[in-house]
């Protein structure tokens, strides 16, 4: 089914709803540890279990961690992400250059702010495994700090693009050491497919505005907390001189269309009904009830379109660049 077809049989879709995957965690050991003094002790079997459930690392890797130092869970810790750092960086060597034309679009929004990142893998199996999607989530939080660390007072929205190598400068967050490029190393390492901090975008707004979401082909994970992960998402940014009691429905509507109909511009109320290949927002037919235009149907929901912005996972650069 194509996608204008399946969000018109789907109209009313929902960001916070989860499609639930199945997410495998594979993990590799490495070869580079040399052991130290051995565990045996009912006190060390401890330590390991408690080091496996903190880090996620094998028991073969933890096991070695703590025998190379002595059985000091701090220390095994920090050593455990040196050696992961080190494995990740190598292998991100041995696979830059091959494509990565999966992966997912993350949706994070906390209070008047919404962003959407874009970060790509080799599969669309490694996509679903958790590993990468809390990748992708670290990506989202870090880019959601680097908005909040703004400064100014906004009388009007604003809205900003994160290219990959700004992306991969950017702190990798609260509980996390580096940047996001250390944290993309380690995930490359335990996953074994090359990937990349594709983009990532950001829309803050004052009172008397709205950002409308959307995302289409969602995956979710309860450890994920409020990130929203698919392969197509959408901001919209609206207008609201009133209170309006059905925001967020409206919201989310205007994002499916822009989504389902990939518009260029905003355009005006006054333009002229145009067709299917129109690429004005507002004289578009709507998505959900072709017979009328977007902006007809906006109108008597007492809210004004002035911007939006759409990713497609995978799509070209020149694509990404014209919308």
């Amino acid at each position: 089914m194509s996608l204008l077809r399946s969000l018109r049989f789907f109209p009313v879709a929902c960001t916070g709803r989860s499609a639930r995957a199945g997410l495998l965690q594979p993990s590799q050991p490495w070869h580079t540890f040399h052991a130290g003094p051995r565990l045996s002790s009912a006190s060390s079997k401890e330590l390991l279990m408690k080091l496996r459930r903190k880090t996620g690392y094998s028991f073969v890797n933890c096991k070695k961690a703590l025998e190379t130092c002595d059985g000091d869970l701090r220390q095994a810790e920090a050593w455990l992400h040196k050696q992961a750092q080190k494995e990740g960086w190598s292998k991100a060597a041995k696979l830059h250059g091959r494509k990565t034309k999966e992966g997912l679009i993350g949706l994070l929004q906390e209070g008047d702010t919404a962003v959407l990142v874009e970060v790509n893998c080799e599969t669309d199996f490694v996509s679903r495994n958790l590993k990468f999607q809390q990748l992708v989530q670290q990506v989202a939080l870090g880019t959601m700090a680097h908005c909040r660390n703004l400064t100014g007072q906004l009388s009007t929205y604003s809205k900003g693009f994160l290219s990959s190598s700004e992306l991969s400068e950017l702190a990798a967050g609260p509980d996390r050491e580096g940047s996001l490029k250390d944290q993309l190393a380690l995930a490359i390492g335990k996953l074994g497919e090359n990937m990349t901090l594709k983009r990532a975008a950001w829309v803050k707004v004052p009172s008397g505005f709205y950002v409308g979401s959307y995302v289409h082909g969602v995956m979710q994970s309860p450890s994920l907390q409020n990130l929203v992960l698919g392969k197509y998402g959408a901001l919209v940014v609206c207008e609201t001189p009133e209170q309006t009691s059905n925001l967020e429905e409206v919201g989310r509507r205007l994002g499916q269309h822009v989504v389902g109909m990939a518009p260029l511009s905003v355009g005006s109320l006054d333009d002229e009904p145009g067709g299917e290949t129109e690429t004005r927002m507002l004289p578009q037919p709507y998505l959900l009830d072709p017979s009328i235009t977007l902006g007809q149907y906006v109108q008597p929901q007492g809210v004004t379109v002035v911007d939006f912005v759409r990713f497609e996972c995978g799509e070209t650069e020149q694509v990404a660049e014209a919308e």
